[in-house]
């Protein structure tokens, strides 16, 4: 059956409009039930007396500190971005809109239960609030925020699960053949995407100097991603941590009894299946078993900005009981399945915020909708926990689901989903402490923690990387850890992805400059700095620059198809001319860049923050900070991905650490934390860069979690209007 997606519809709920007066003054009651304290960081402390009151505020202050972030989250999650950004992103709000549209999300919204309602009543409100307050801020399209928002991406990963679907593989199928700029996630500028993921790490009190349980919080993201937040009720809310812009939870945080950190899990929770097609007249169906069942078929309506106008853009989609289909595999179509349940999701986000023990926050991980992530545990008990992903369908073992299987066959279809306690966790191991960073649950907790085969194929297909083994190395010799401890631990800078590629270098080394005088000449000073390097990181260092700039080179000669380390595997297996030419060619481009190849690091990987835009803009004339840390692809736990931009020699920061927390639980909270930049957006703001040293230089500042140090350290108290 035929169905349009109402495009108009959503606009006439997102377009510009005026805010009534009954709203107004029901905005201006709702701010009077609100305080927002800013410290001397320019960091948000929000109180409400109810749950809603603190999430009006916390979004009102969102606002504030990066509009243009808020807006265009929601922007993409429309599927909307062609509006904006023009032809380059329609296939983007396509791959959207075959998973979510408006017209669902206001169902949704229409029959969540009455407390979830005011939390979304509140997060709409206090955006509107924020807009009608500053008549100055233009937004780009969305001059009105509706509830049900809040459902487009509810577990806080905005793209999330959707990104598996390539927008390439979507034009071809869906494209009508003509011209089209397909603009993706990771442009091909010749340099591999750095690894995306994050760092957890949650020490038990037999392993702390004060006997209380510690915690990391280290999430590796885009620059500016994630701002540093707090938000307060008088109904027991008091979560502190990094939220996703326009979110009203904090995504990754701690209250006064806990800690979460979620790290991104390659648990298998999305599948793809291979569809027979077969057609009739104009009707399509599809093999299912003895059955031939009718695709469902839909029309989308995309708007696209076309210089001064803009035009219309239909799609005629199909869905089978599974997912939509997005991709043809010769002559059979390829189907998608994924979770789909934004309620649950929104629920599960907002309700561990809440957690009082470790059974609170069991009861949120029962609802099973986090579908992208891991999550360490820590608190004020004393109780460490590890949850290898969340939502994990429960599929036939027979079949391989790391491939498209067979869809045709009923059999390949879910079965439920794994019950939480089925998973793959760890509770209060022996190591006394747990960690992950994007990496094999059977390390965990120290080697051999979990037989990942006693687990079906597709719940831990996880391998170990670089950071993995770097964490297990530093968390295994510390006997009595303490936030200062942690801190190293966290910032330890040894490149363990150096212990294979430089002996392979060195080996590469020998064998070619037999006979050959001139590469020996040219390469043995370099070499000799190599051959002796700590494999630790620093700025004033010479062979940290030597090597990554040769690995950077050499990693451009093989695929980052696999698994982190398949990489570091095909680099050391490329041949020895290979492996010796890249170090040339690093040498020749160094001094021709520098002067020089004996650079420091420091040097060349820098930190600069010029404009507060979302496609931040770099340039080697204006000031910048030296930095250390490297890129998590070489084992660094302190990730620090950078490059160089159109126009700059030297390489800079822009995806990595992001947000960083030191957490210690006990009677009372003691805490520290770093920020990329600093809380604004805003350039002229005092708080635009004013943590860029510090950040730097890994000096975390204080943490002020309870109200009487946040009003020692205030540098303005108001209420959202005022």
């Amino acid at each position: 059956m035929m169905k349009v997606i109402a495009l108009l519809l959503l606009a006439a709920t997102c377009r510009a409009q005026s805010f009534t007066p009954q709203e107004v003054e029901a905005w201006r009651k709702q701010a009077a039930n609100v305080t927002i304290i800013r410290d001397v960081w320019g960091v948000a402390h929000v109180y409400g007396k109810t749950d809603a009151d603190a999430v009006f505020g916390f979004l009102y202050a969102q606002c504030e500190d990066d509009f243009d972030r808020v807006e265009m989250n929601y922007i993409t999650a429309l599927g909307r971005q062609a509006e904006v950004e023009g032809d380059g992103k329609i296939y983007h709000d396509l791959r959207v809109r075959l998973f979510q549209d408006s017209t669902g999300a206001i169902k949704l919204y229409q029959n969540v239960g009455a407390d979830m309602r005011q939390l979304m009543e509140a997060f709409a409100s206090g955006i509107n609030y924020f807009l009608y307050t500053h008549p100055k801020v233009k937004p780009k399209l969305l001059r009105r925020f509706q509830p049900w928002m809040a459902l487009l991406f509810s577990e806080g990963s905005i793209g999330g699960d959707i990104e598996a679907v390539s927008v390439a593989k979507l034009k071809d199928f869906y494209g009508d053949g003509s011209p089209s700029t397909i603009e993706e996630v990771n442009n091909d500028d010749g340099f591999e995407p750095e690894p995306k993921g994050s760092n957890g790490f949650a020490i038990a009190p037999g392993k702390s100097a004060s006997g209380n349980a510690l915690f990391l919080i280290n999430p590796h993201t885009s620059f500016y991603f994630r701002p540093e937040i707090h938000m307060v009720s008088e109904q027991g809310l008091n979560a502190y941590g990094a939220v996703t812009w326009g979110q009203f939870f904090i995504y990754q945080g701690f209250n006064e009894y806990c800690g979460w950190m979620h790290t991104t899990s390659q648990a298998d929770v999305i599948d793809e299946y291979l569809e027979t097609i077969v057609k009739k007249g104009d009707s399509v169906y599809y093999k299912f078993g003895k059955q031939l069942r009718p695709l469902m078929v839909s029309t989308i309506v995309l708007k696209v900005k076309k210089e001064n106008e803009m035009q219309q853009k239909y799609f005629t989609v199909y869905h089978t009981h599974r997912g939509p289909v997005i991709a043809k595999a010769g002559d059979r179509w390829m189907s998608i399945r994924m979770l789909q349940e934004p309620v649950k999701a929104l629920t599960q986000s907002f309700m561990r915020t809440k957690a009082k023990n470790l059974a609170d926050f069991k009861k949120a991980l029962d609802l099973r909708t986090n579908t992208s992530n891991n999550t360490v545990y820590a608190d004020a008990q004393g109780n460490i926990g590890y949850w290898h992903g969340n939502f994990v369908p429960r599929r036939n073992r027979a079949f391989d689901y790391s491939k498209p299987v067979d869809g045709s066959n009923p059999a390949v279809d879910w079965s439920g989903v794994h019950a939480s306690a089925e998973t793959v966790q760890i509770l209060n191991p022996a190591s006394g402490w747990l960690q992950n960073c994007n990496s094999t649950p059977a390390t965990a907790a120290g080697p051999n923690t979990i037989d990942t085969k006693k687990y079906p194929a597709y719940m831990c297909p996880d391998a170990e990387n670089p950071r993995g083994t770097n964490a297990v190395r530093v968390l295994s010799r510390e006997a009595s850890f303490t936030l200062d401890k942690l801190i190293a631990s966290a910032y330890d800078p040894y490149l363990s992805a150096f212990e294979r590629l430089v002996p392979a270098l060195t080996a590469a080394y020998a064998r070619q400059v037999k006979g050959n005088e001139l590469i020996k000449l040219k390469l043995q000073d370099a070499m000799n700095m190599l051959q002796s390097w700590d494999k630790k990181y620093s700025s004033t260092s010479v062979p940290t620059t030597l090597a990554i700039f040769w690995g950077m080179e050499l990693r451009q000669h093989v695929s980052a198809s696999g698994g982190q380390w398949d990489v570091i595997d095909a680099m050391v297996n490329t041949t020895d001319e290979a492996k010796v030419n890249a170090l040339v060619k690093v040498l020749d481009d160094l001094k021709r860049d520098f002067g020089t190849w004996q650079i420091g690091w420091g040097e060349v990987n820098r930190f600069q923050r010029l404009t507060g835009k979302i496609n931040e803009t770099f340039d080697d004339s204006k000031p910048s900070l030296p930095v250390a840390m490297t890129s998590s692809f070489w084992g660094s736990l302190a990730a620090y991905g950078s490059k160089p931009f159109p126009g700059t020699k030297k390489m800079y920061g822009y995806v990595g650490n992001s947000f960083v927390a030191v957490v210690e639980f006990g009677k009372r909270i003691r805490a520290r934390s770093l920020l990329a930049g600093g809380v604004s957006n805003n350039p002229r703001s005092p708080h635009f860069a004013d943590q860029a040293a510090i950040y730097c230089q890994a000096k975390f500042k204080d943490v002020l979690f309870y109200r009487e140090d946040v009003l020692k350290a205030a540098e303005r108290q108001y209420q959202p209007g005022n």
